[in-house]
């Protein structure tokens, strides 16, 4: 988990900028400890009624099912799933993976974000699935206030769990 912050950049987004730091969240989202302290913290988040939490493959994932595993310990029935990049063309298809469908009601995650462009872009193939969205959650939000602006402004209600400062770090 120490090994989340990096601070000898300069490194490339995958928005494009630069930036003198990076924060890999899947050093934390991938160990049992940090999973399970990440799990806790956006169950605290999840609105009651929401069937599901997941968002775009790699980042949302572990981030997802942790929380799914947190619920189930709690006596929350709360599934997890994942959206591709792009749909496949064989087995079942499509973008989206899990227990999740038209008329469900979910929290749209992302592990950290600087523009908020892939948790719009998982809204959308939400939205496009017909699977309401309840709220969306970013474990670390670099934006400086984009992000929220972007998301809310789609009618969802957004909150970040970690900022930059929070972590001693300047955008």
């Amino acid at each position: 988990m120490e090994f989340a912050v990096r601070t000898d950049g300069p490194f490339t987004l995958a928005s494009g900028e630069t930036s003198s730091w990076y924060i890999d969240a899947r050093q934390t989202t991938f160990s049992g400890a940090g999973a399970r302290l990440v799990g806790e913290a956006v169950l605290a988040e999840v609105p009651e009624g929401i069937d599901a939490v997941g968002g775009m493959t790699m980042g949302a994932d572990p981030i997802a099912v942790a929380t799914a595993l947190v619920a189930a310990d709690r006596g929350r029935d709360l599934m997890s799933f994942s959206i591709r990049k792009q749909a496949k063309d064989h087995g079942t298809g499509g973008r989206l993976v899990g227990p999740i469908g038209p008329g469900s009601e979910v929290v749209a995650l992302e592990d950290t974000t600087t523009t908020g462009s892939a948790l719009v872009a998982a809204i959308e193939a939400l939205r496009d699935a017909d699977i309401a969205v309840g709220k969306a959650i970013s474990l670390v939000d670099r934006s400086d206030g984009a992000t929220a602006k972007r998301v809310e402004s789609l009618g969802i209600p957004y909150v970040a769990l970690v900022t930059p400062t929070d972590l001693g770090l300047a955008k």
